[in-house]
């Protein structure tokens, strides 16, 4: 007779429950979009053993996961991805953009660290909107590069908001975080909401024919850590440098 398989360490029904009533009984401050963790529940998937948080954020509906590898409360040092929603790359397995690649790679590298968080935030085409980044898709077609597609669209180059992974990690009682990444602004919004960086984790995919252009436009026009800035660790030196 086969034997189930053995499972690592998880978050336990008591802390479950502790981190849903302390959740439900929270109170935002009025001024910031803050989540509400709903629901926890064991995620086996062909990477490992995860447990995935629902959480919904009352100022605008929108629903985000966490998904979590071992027992993560009150850990520092916790490895982390902090991940946008890509329709078109995770779930379509588009070569336009780097996106699912690091989706994989960052549930690769939690799972070999044995512990760790990937946060699946919901802002699609650096939050502005799936229709909206078919259309800057579109201007891409013609030509122009992603910054400037969306400048022409009438957005910023990059709408996004971590003030939301500040407070998901907030309510998971991470204390410190080791931020698997390549974009040096991730780090100072995370850090301006309060999120202590103990280290920056190289988040780097091989270019291809079909992405080379949208990574060097990343590289040149958005600061991103690539090239010779790739295997920059330090997070000092990545704020002097940036």
């Amino acid at each position: 007779m086969t034997s189930a398989p053995q499972e690592g360490p998880k978050l336990s029904e008591d802390q479950i429950k502790a981190l849903l009533d302390e959740s439900k009984h929270h109170q935002c401050d009025p001024y910031e979009c803050c989540v509400q963790l709903v629901a926890i529940a064991d995620l086996p998937s062909r990477f490992g053993e995860f447990q995935v948080c629902g959480l919904v954020s009352p100022c605008d509906g929108k629903e985000h996961t966490a998904i979590i590898k071992g027992d993560i409360m009150d850990k520092e040092d916790v490895l982390v991805r902090v991940h946008s929603e890509c329709l078109t790359g995770d779930v379509m397995g588009s070569k336009r953009c780097d996106c699912r690649d690091q989706l994989l790679e960052s549930l690769k590298r939690i799972q070999e660290e044995g512990e760790g968080v990937l946060l699946y935030l919901r802002q699609e085409g650096r939050n502005i909107g799936l229709s909206e980044k078919i259309k800057a898709y579109a201007l891409q077609d013609k030509g122009y590069d992603t910054v400037d597609a969306n400048l022409i669209l009438g957005w910023q180059p990059d709408e996004r908001d971590y003030g939301v992974a500040a407070h998901i990690l907030r309510t998971l009682h991470v204390k410190s975080i080791r931020l698997l990444t390549n974009n040096p602004e991730k780090i100072k919004q995370l850090e301006s909401h309060g999120v202590e960086i103990t280290e920056r984790v190289p988040l780097i995919i091989e270019p291809t024919k079909y992405n080379e252009f949208y990574l060097e436009t990343k590289k040149e026009r958005a600061g991103h850590l690539l090239g010779e800035m790739s295997n920059i660790h330090d997070i000092e030196k990545i704020k002097e440098e940036s």
